[in-house]
């Protein structure tokens, strides 16, 4: 009985894990700039908050998905909901052009920027945690 409680929390946790390091990949696709470039060789704190912002906009929705999903594949398919929320909000930001180019103001350093973006991808990962309707 326990081992299956172990192997069920497995899934679930490595599921998950995966989930998160495919967003990983994916968000570098969807933002029109070098995101590991600017953190690990540029040292630009303004895409290090906005990326880490987005990690936990995501991983907000995820938690809300582990706790209410009643089978792994409903599970699942929330991740993915949660997972493409959070991608077309980033895909849609950092195209905003003008004086409100996110794109420009990262690329730039702005950290107030940067804190902006984080704050937007964590409060659309409670909008889309709360919207998982069960």
């Amino acid at each position: 009985m326990f081992i299956d409680y172990f192997l069920s929390f497995g899934l679930f946790f490595l599921t998950a894990m995966a989930v998160a390091v495919l967003f990983l990949f994916l968000y570098a696709l969807v933002t029109p700039y070098d995101d590991y470039q600017m953190i690990f060789v540029d040292n630009n704190t303004a895409a290090a908050l906005g990326f880490g912002g987005a990690i936990v906009g995501l991983c907000i929705p995820l938690y809300s998905a582990l706790v209410h999903s009643v089978s792994y594949i409903d599970f699942v398919m929330w991740a993915g909901v949660a997972m493409s929320i959070q991608l077309l909000f980033a895909f849609a930001l950092t195209r905003l052009s003008g004086k409100y180019s996110v794109e420009r103001h990262i690329i730039s350093g702005n950290i107030s920027v940067g804190i902006l973006m984080a704050f937007m991808s964590v409060s659309i990962g409670l909008i889309n945690a709360g919207s998982m309707s069960y």
